[in-house]
């Protein structure tokens, strides 16, 4: 028998700078196109948008609970009625305020001289 010593070619590991680019060139180049401002506003939706998500769960946590210590019936429906009545409160409220971001989303920015916007 023969013994080769044949080790595999080592191969470089991938760097966020080759991630990036073959983001790019899979499609999300376009995202060059969007200002930092525009970013910026689609954090700022995507936090509120997080914030109401975490807002409704402790809603649905406390329903559970007042519905574990409904005595009667009559308590259950209450419990029932206030937690859907809050929720079409909040979730107005929630459409109020993504249509208000969404609608800033692409203006220039007040704070600068030039804009870094390409929509604009």
């Amino acid at each position: 028998m023969q013994c080769t010593d044949k080790h595999p070619k080592e191969t470089k590991q991938p760097t966020v700078t080759d991630a990036m680019s073959q983001w790019q060139a899979a499609g999300l180049g376009a995202l060059n196109w969007f200002g930092v401002s525009s970013i910026e506003r689609m954090s700022d939706m995507g936090a509120e948008w997080m914030t109401f998500v975490a807002e409704r769960v402790r809603e649905d946590v406390a329903l559970q609970h007042s519905l574990l210590h409904a005595k009667t019936p009559a308590e259950v429906q209450e419990v029932q009625l206030a937690f859907l009545q809050k929720a079409i409160d909040q979730y107005t409220a929630e459409t109020g305020k993504m249509i208000e971001l969404s609608s800033k989303l692409f203006e220039p920015s007040a704070d600068k001289e030039t804009n870094d916007n390409v929509n604009v």
